[in-house]
């Protein structure tokens, strides 16, 4: 299983959990739940990638975490959590692992491995959105979008990402034409190349140098808790 966590249980524990996982693929903006809606399953990405989204009461909506093949949505409902706090939505189409609540309930109470990596991983979605927030009230636009496109392209394992500028405003929570004028200065610098909905980026290391300090932080939790994404 191309999947962090996944890959980590020793062969006895997922043994007991595979009848439970399906490979499932998911199209682009596919969602999986929906914001004070139970969950229905947990999902273990492999190749796509989700957003966790707050939706405002005027309709507009601010990404607050990403989760890809290095971890898990809805696991806080085998965790007795079953009310969603956010939107889960596919950011990025792939293939996810779909796994029941009750059979990773159970497995997991049958195996201290398991449930502390289900725990520490909530730790590190939990932290990812403080930094988020941090992120929204410190930093400039153009920082923010070099974040959050190098978080997306590591997760996503390509330099080719597919997405509309009207996404992009959504999840950073700006307006469109904020988008706009700092994709122009990032493809004018040669950082990126950007042209009908995809995104392509060329200089991943000036894109970091341009990035706000929270792609380095979220990236040091996740190490720190779960241990370096293969």
């Amino acid at each position: 299983m191309k999947n962090l966590l996944l890959s980590q249980l020793g062969q006895d524990d997922f043994n007991r959990l595979e009848p439970y996982l399906k490979l499932t693929p998911f199209t682009q903006h596919s969602v999986l739940f929906e914001a004070e809606q139970e969950i229905k399953h947990v999902y273990f990405p492999t190749s796509a990638v989700v957003s966790l989204v707050v939706t405002l009461e005027s309709g507009d909506m601010v990404e607050a975490a990403m989760v890809g093949s290095d971890g898990v949505v809805g696991a806080s409902a085998a965790l007795d959590g079953h009310i969603s706090l956010s939107l889960g939505i596919v950011q990025l189409s792939g293939d996810i692992v779909v796994c029941s609540i009750d059979g990773l309930k159970s497995v997991a109470l049958q195996s201290p491995k398991l449930l502390s990596l289900l725990i520490r991983h909530e730790q590190t979605v939990y932290a990812q959105a403080q930094q988020s927030a941090a992120c929204f009230a410190s930093n400039h636009v153009q920082a923010r979008l070099c974040r959050w496109l190098l978080r997306a392209r590591d997760l996503a394992g390509t330099d080719t990402l597919h997405f509309t500028q009207e996404y992009l405003a959504e999840m950073l929570g700006v307006q469109r034409t904020s988008v706009t004028v700092v994709a122009h200065t990032l493809q004018s610098a040669g950082l990126i190349k950007y042209a009908r909905g995809k995104i392509q980026i060329l200089d991943a290391e000036a894109l970091q140098d341009g990035a706000c300090e929270c792609y380095g932080t979220v990236k040091r939790h996740y190490e720190r808790l779960l241990g370096p994404a293969k």
